[in-house]
């Protein structure tokens, strides 16, 4: 199989994955807090050993000894980033519904596997008076859940995350900073959790400027315009690289029929 058929294939891999998080960017376009993921890709070089001679061997000849380096570059993916911009706010009036402004603040939830980070601030109430997730998973407060009493009839969630049940304060959200967010891997529901093997430095976003602003949601970060402009532009690279590989393809068939002819 020649080179090319190589290159094109590879191509053809690494754009199928830029195109699975085009396709997850356009699907969240109205998920409250979701944040973009982009792909970036490197070339990789096949080197010869006449690739690491720089000069020629002059007081031998005057011509250069050895031809001039030729390398094979295929794409190869080199790392998948969380755009982790702020995005829009957006009005709800909901009492229970939280804008982080701020970027590098998440909330912290209680899920049945552990506690996780999420920007997601739509939060509704549980029957016992718990500050939930749609999912269930507990808003946590004060190092626990919040729990409004019941028969509350005005809660007021303030910029610095204290909360107030009918003029009494009861709780204070948890907003943690992270120092670097790319540490940080997806779940499923817009959650978030330190990668395998990597110390996730927290702090105390409130006090890095971090606010919370009461009857707001955060909009996704998708700009639906520029994923429709690379899902074109990803269609029309794997057409490309699906030309390459019949291109390369067919003077190899050609050449095995003429062998085969031959032999017969």
């Amino acid at each position: 199989m020649q080179d090319a058929m190589f290159s094109g294939v590879f191509g053809a891999l690494t754009t199928e994955h830029r195109m699975n998080f085009i396709a997850n960017n356009l699907a969240n376009v109205n998920t409250h807090g979701y944040k973009r993921e982009a792909l970036a890709f490197k070339d990789t070089m096949a080197y010869y050993a006449h690739d690491e001679i720089r000069e020629p061997l002059m007081h031998l000849r005057s011509d250069p000894l050895f031809p001039e380096p030729k390398n094979m570059a295929r794409p190869r993916i080199a790392v998948s980033q969380i755009d982790y911009s702020q995005g829009a706010m957006e009005f709800t009036g909901n009492a229970l519904d939280l804008c982080i402004s701020g970027e590098n603040a998440f909330f912290r939830v209680q899920a049945p596997t552990g506690e996780y980070l999420t920007r997601n601030g739509h939060f509704v109430l549980s029957s016992d008076g718990t500050i939930v997730t749609p999912q269930g998973y507990p808003l946590m407060g004060n190092g626990g859940p919040i729990t409004i009493p019941q028969g509350t009839r005005n809660i007021v969630i303030a910029g610095d995350g204290q909360i107030s049940a009918d003029n009494v304060n009861i709780s204070r959200v948890d907003l943690i900073s992270v120092e670097n967010p790319q540490n940080l891997e997806k779940l499923g529901y817009n959650l978030y959790k330190p990668r395998d093997n990597v110390d996730v430095a927290e702090g105390d976003a409130y006090a890095e400027g971090a606010r919370v602003e009461q009857g707001f949601t955060e909009k996704s970060n998708v700009e639906v315009v520029t994923e429709m402009v690379n899902m074109i532009e990803v269609n029309r690279q794997f057409e490309a690289y699906q030309k390459l590989m019949q291109t390369s393809h067919n003077p190899d068939r050609a050449a095995n029929d003429k062998a085969r002819k031959r032999v017969g």
